[in-house]
């Protein structure tokens, strides 16, 4: 059995381009070696492990003509919106041609074609790509509107927002007459300033569907005399109920674990009643989480 020659050093466990490859004296043949994959025309791969989105981007770019740009569920993923799993696991590249080019026809690429003006393009980890309010536009012609909620409210986040409600009510009411419009409008009603994750909307969303006030997002905790306890994930201040959701990060750091202990405790003290929520409170189990709620609501004088 012949034993494949060695790749240069520089192109070693990565995507690249075939001109990179004759500049480095890759002959075609070796190119043909099963331990390559083609991932683009003009462009190759390892055949092992699994390329980042970025990576697969940056190779396709090397041979995309200026009138393109990546939208859609790739812009999304290079602009790391909060995703649903099912976009995320998506393997082709969307990429965008602008009229009168049109819809880019490659192996590996899904094609779409754009009246000249229709999005607003930016650079970023120097890709063309379509910028973030637009793309989580694009993505309602396919995504549900509670999706667009969760991907709507990590756009006006707490932390580092893109966007703000006003920037995306101008975008949404420019969309009319496009696919998807209808759920834009009825999730903008729906999106809140203020997250810090998509485990938070999807709470939040929960127990409005089922029947529960809404919550306050990352609403302040304080003590009878006023002074500041906390910040709350979802709060009800008028009952001193709140939840709070502990991810992996609360368990795994000590500082932060430490912290939790002592500002929970700070919490009961002051007479709120905290129901905490992790990961496996999914499936049948998010309505216990709903369950404990409705109760803690209804002991603090809530009538439903």
């Amino acid at each position: 059995m012949t034993t494949s020659r060695a790749l240069p050093p520089e192109l070693r466990g990565r995507a690249f381009g075939v001109a990179e490859a004759d500049a480095a004296g890759v002959s075609r043949e070796r190119l043909r070696r099963a331990d390559l994959r083609l991932l683009f025309h003009g462009s190759r791969a390892p055949s092992k492990g699994e390329l980042t989105l970025l990576r697969r981007c940056l190779t396709y770019a090397s041979r995309m003509p200026q009138p393109q740009v990546f939208s859609h569920a790739t812009a999304a993923g290079i602009h790391q919106l909060r995703l649903p799993a099912h976009l995320q696991k998506h393997l082709m590249l969307h990429v965008s041609s602008v009229a009168p080019m049109r819809a880019p026809r490659v192996v590996g690429v899904v094609g779409h074609q754009l009246t000249p003006g229709a999005v607003r393009v930016v650079i970023h980890s120097g890709l063309r790509v379509v910028d973030a309010i637009d793309t989580w536009c694009q993505l309602a012609a396919v995504l549900s509107v509670r999706e667009l909620v969760v991907i709507g409210d990590g756009l006006v986040c707490r932390k580092e927002p893109v966007a703000t409600m006003d920037l995306l009510r101008q975008r949404v009411a420019g969309w009319s007459r496009r696919r998807g419009y209808r759920r834009l409008e009825m999730a903008l009603a729906l999106i809140r300033p203020g997250t810090d994750s998509a485990t938070e909307t999807e709470l939040r969303l929960d127990l409005v569907e089922a029947g529960l006030p809404e919550p306050h997002v990352n609403a302040a905790i304080r003590a009878a005399d006023g002074r500041f306890l906390a910040l709350g994930d979802l709060v009800y201040p008028e009952y001193r109920v709140l939840t709070e959701y502990d991810g992996d990060h609360h368990r795994t750091a000590d500082d932060q674990y430490f912290h939790d202990i002592d500002r929970h405790d700070d919490v009961m003290e002051a007479g709120w009643r905290s129901i905490r929520v992790n990961k496996s409170h999914r499936g049948d189990r998010r309505q216990l989480i709903v369950r404990k709620v409705r109760r803690a609501l209804v002991e603090r004088g809530w009538t439903p």
